[in-house]
């Protein structure tokens, strides 16, 4: 018989209906479909008999259905639902979580939840070997970088000096490791790689529609949505302007003062899309994509494909981290190195290999120079590690434990230099912000401070199905953080992860549940500001273990339909009936659906009309400035008049192209030294402001007084022209 090709695979697949439904039921079992039955009978029997299909006498229908799992996820569901808003129906929401919490207990007990396990582990022994010369180098030069980071500026030499460390560093750990097999080697037919490729199309082809999606809610709409600036972008866009204009900051003093990572990547883009809104929106977008991959990575780390691929999915749609993603602030520099230090230690640890650490390492050094929240991440490791520790029971196994997160301290030292160097000549500047939140430098604590912890903790838990805060700018007020779908799945997923824990013992469920709580200690830490807690922002990296617990919720569920459900054959084969692996297809379907058109209406609906009816219009303000330019007017002529509560006066220049100007604002009592100035001239005020109209109007009797109008009436304000333009 000739060998197998792809169109024989395919055909396999849609020869039958039979043959179908065991295709769905290879895919949402997370099994290699090349393994099928009906393929295995093309290479080893005859035509004739590769067409006969045994098929099985089934018991009734309320056998096989998995009624108590089916149960546990219609109470989760019909609990969610009631703390969406506007009728938020919480004790009967608590109630019903509570019973789908207690029959999933009953479940587990019963041994009806099929949780996937976790990888295998491997066992390799360290030789510790270092590579002596680049060693000693990267010490030399990295004393050498700390010494020449001064004066909070970068500069060709002190970054050369710190690339050469980082090489030197990497290269004298770096372990040479021997490489592994490609899986169509490891699992395609030894003949022939046909059947492998084609079920390596398959994986591409759902890879393809996570990517599509991921591009469409991470970029559609970009450069509109949302709109308008706040006054953080004006000091984020000052901050690129000056880099644009040769001033190397390591660490930007604006605002309580930042890390330089968006700046720089910013300042790039601004090449093609000037020092905009837009380039800001784009760099954290990019970011956002960053953190997909991660997900995905460390959610196949923590239970397989299949989870890491849901976890993807809805991570891609979910309103929260899409929010956090477009908005162009440092929020989204949070989750991606996170998720990627933390998916390097977490694989290093089980794969006991040292140059898992040294990526590890590097992915939290360059975090730490991105967001400060991420300030934290080293703490949680430190604490996962501790976890682990405890459960070793090895003399040797502890030591090479010990060396490896040795090496991942120092590697991510290297990264953090420059900024070392500044907190160090400037402690107050480095950690104002945090200190402001965790201490009284501003405010007394508003009451005792272990009270106000455990209500931040409180307030906490209850972000992702609950209550997410009231900052309208990334979030949706009076909401959970997670729609419907995902918030359901998620607490699904926790108990799973509590189910295998108990079952296995294995350190990795203990980290992927405490990363949360860890990971939203930059919110639940603002003692002095409690109000603050919820802040989605801060706590963005929890976002992370969130979803995979999402993936692992759906993985659970789907995995219920093959737990004991069907009889077996007369071959002693196992098979779904009719309508299982059909269900199995629909019913995640059916959930994504609902969960993807949910969070598209919370983003482009929702999110899109609170924005605008929040922040003020300095768009358009911007624009008629531009257009006033445009037409020959001078930049320094147009200005705006301040009123309280209205517009941040410097963002209308980043619209119109005269970033360098710094401020546009005159404030009314310099107005009659304009008079004097020749050409035209442009004014613009609020509606409220008649003392600006009446000396407008004193000062230029010939001047043209227009009101501009918006979609939103009181977004509206004046326009106030003299002199006539081409």
């Amino acid at each position: 018989m000739n060998e197998p090709s792809v169109l024989d695979y395919v055909k396999s697949i849609f020869k039958s209906w039979s043959s179908f439904k065991d295709f769905l039921q290879a895919v949402f079992e997370n099994r290699d479909t090349t393994e099928m039955d009906e393929f295995r009978e093309l290479e080893e029997l005859q035509p004739a008999a590769a067409d006969a299909v045994i098929t099985a006498a089934y018991g009734p229908w309320a056998v096989r259905l998995p009624w108590l799992a089916l149960s546990v996820l219609i109470l989760a569901l019909a609990g969610q639902l009631l703390f969406e808003p506007p009728q938020q129906l919480y004790p009967v929401g608590v109630a019903l979580y509570v019973i789908s919490i207690a029959l999933a207990v009953v479940v587990f007990s019963l041994k009806g939840w099929n949780i996937t396990s976790l990888p295998g582990y491997e066992r390799h022994l360290d030789s510790f070997t270092v590579r002596f010369l680049p060693f000693v180098l990267s010490l030399v030069f990295s004393a050498a970088t700390f010494y020449v980071m001064s004066d909070n500026k970068f500069t060709i030499l002190n970054v050369a000096l710190w690339v050469l460390t980082a090489l030197f560093h990497i290269f004298a750990f770096w372990a040479s490791e021997p490489r592994r097999s490609s899986p169509m080697v490891e699992s395609g037919d030894a003949t022939s790689g046909k059947p492998k490729k084609a079920g390596i199309l398959i994986r591409w082809a759902l890879f393809a529609i996570v990517l599509g999606l991921a591009i469409f809610f991470g970029f559609h709409k970009l450069s509109t949505l949302p709109g308008d600036m706040t006054s953080d972008h004006a000091e984020k866009l000052l901050d690129v302007y000056d880099i644009t204009q040769g001033k190397y900051s390591i660490f930007f003093t604006r605002n309580t003062g930042r890390e330089p990572l968006q700046f720089y990547l910013t300042a790039f883009l601004a090449q093609w899309f000037g020092v905009s809104f837009l380039s800001l929106k784009i760099s954290t977008a990019l970011m956002g994509m960053l953190s997909l991959i991660y997900i995905y990575l460390l959610g196949r780390e923590l239970g397989g494909e299949r989870i890491a691929f849901l976890a993807v999915l809805f991570a891609a749609i979910g309103c929260w981290p899409v929010l956090i993603d477009r908005i162009g602030l440092r929020f989204a520099y949070y989750p991606p190195f996170t998720a990627a230090a933390l998916y390097y230690f977490i694989r290093g640890l089980r794969l006991q290999r040292r140059n898992e650490f040294i990526l590890a390492g590097i992915a939290l050094g360059i975090g730490l120079n991105g967001y400060s929240p991420m300030r934290i991440v080293p703490f949680m490791l430190l604490v996962f590690f501790i976890v682990y520790y405890l459960h070793l029971k090895d003399a040797q196994s502890r030591k090479q434990a010990l060396v490896w997160f040795g090496l991942l301290a120092f590697t991510a030292w290297i990264f953090v230099i420059p900024l070392a160097r500044y907190a160090l000549e400037n402690p107050a500047s480095f950690g104002q912000r945090a200190i402001s939140r965790l201490g009284t430098t501003e405010r007394p604590f508003p009451g005792p401070i272990w009270l106000i912890f455990i209500q931040n903790v409180w307030v906490g838990i209850k972000t992702f199905n609950w209550y997410s805060g009231n900052t309208w700018t990334f979030t949706l007020p009076s909401r959970p953080a997670l729609d419907v779908i995902s918030g359901a799945l998620f607490i699904i997923g926790v108990l799973a992860v509590i189910f295998r824990y108990i079952r296995n013992r294995n350190w990795q469920d203990i980290m992927l549940l405490l990363a949360i709580p860890l990971l939203q200690l930059p919110s639940t830490l603002s003692l002095a500001f409690p109000d603050e807690n919820p802040a989605l922002n801060r706590m963005s990296a929890a976002f992370v273990p969130v979803f995979i617990l999402v993936g692992i919720g759906l993985d659970t569920i789907l995995n219920s339909f093959s737990n004991g459900q069907a009889q077996q054959d007369t071959e002693n084969k196992k098979r779904f009936t009719s309508w299982q692996p059909v269900f199995a297809v629909v019913l995640p379907l059916a959930l994504f659906s609902a969960s993807l058109f949910n969070n598209y209406n919370l983003i482009f609906n929702q999110y899109e009309t609170q924005y605008k009816l929040s922040n003020w219009n300095t768009r358009d303000m911007g624009v008629l400035m531009k257009d006033f330019i445009d037409k020959g007017g001078s930049p320094d002529q147009a200005w705006i008049i301040p009123y309280p509560f209205w517009a941040d006066t410097r963002l209308p220049l980043f619209w119109a192209g005269a970033v360098y100007r710094g401020e546009s604002a005159i404030t009314p009592d310099l107005l009659p030294a304009t008079v004097p100035l020749p050409g035209a001239k442009l004014f613009l005020f609020n509606l409220e402001d008649s003392a600006t109209m009446q000396t407008l109007q004193t000062l230029y009797p010939n001047g043209v007084l227009t009101m501009y109008q918006t979609e939103i009436p009181s977004k509206n304000f004046y326009i106030f022209r003299v002199g006539a333009l081409e």
